[in-house]
């Protein structure tokens, strides 16, 4: 049994799927840039306050994924450290670290794209999100998979 609550309110899916393609943008910087290809944003009634993508090459920081960037950048936009009323729109299921940061964040809502098999936090740890917090998988998983698929074929080449 799993303390967090997968989403079953009100139809979010033209809004979840409008903000996951802002969030593919970020991938895409994250891509551009030759870091894995992932891509975060927070949004607060109907507002971004946050956005991020992966800069763990560039910063040479293992903790620099999409999530905490996004995460920093809304806190500093609200003026403070909880992003209650908040959702998280993220471009692969986070790692068991962005999963724990969502936790002390207290965010509303979590909605991922594609699923990770290796090292997302749903197949290590069911339980690190907040009691409280929404979570949404799947949208626009194939879109989010495939620029993941594309960026490690090209590294292997």
């Amino acid at each position: 049994m799993s303390f967090y609550n997968f989403e079953e309110q009100k139809d979010t899916t033209q809004e979840d799927e409008h903000f996951m393609r802002l969030a593919l943008n970020e991938a895409k910087k994250a891509y551009d840039a030759q870091e894995i290809p992932i891509g975060a944003i927070v949004v607060c009634q109907g507002k971004i306050i946050g956005r991020g993508y992966n800069l763990t090459e560039q910063l040479n920081d293992v903790t620099a994924h999409a999530e905490m960037q996004a995460f920093t950048a809304a806190a500093q936009t609200i003026g403070g450290k909880y992003l209650k009323d908040c959702t998280l729109y993220v471009t692969i299921e986070p790692c068991i670290m962005c999963a724990g940061a969502s936790y002390w964040t207290q965010i509303s809502r979590i909605v991922y794209g594609a699923s990770e098999e290796k090292r997302g936090f749903t197949k290590i740890n069911q339980n690190l999100l907040h009691p409280k917090t929404l979570l949404k998988g799947g949208v626009l998983s194939a879109e989010c998979g495939a620029l993941m698929t594309t960026f490690f074929l090209n590294k292997r080449k």
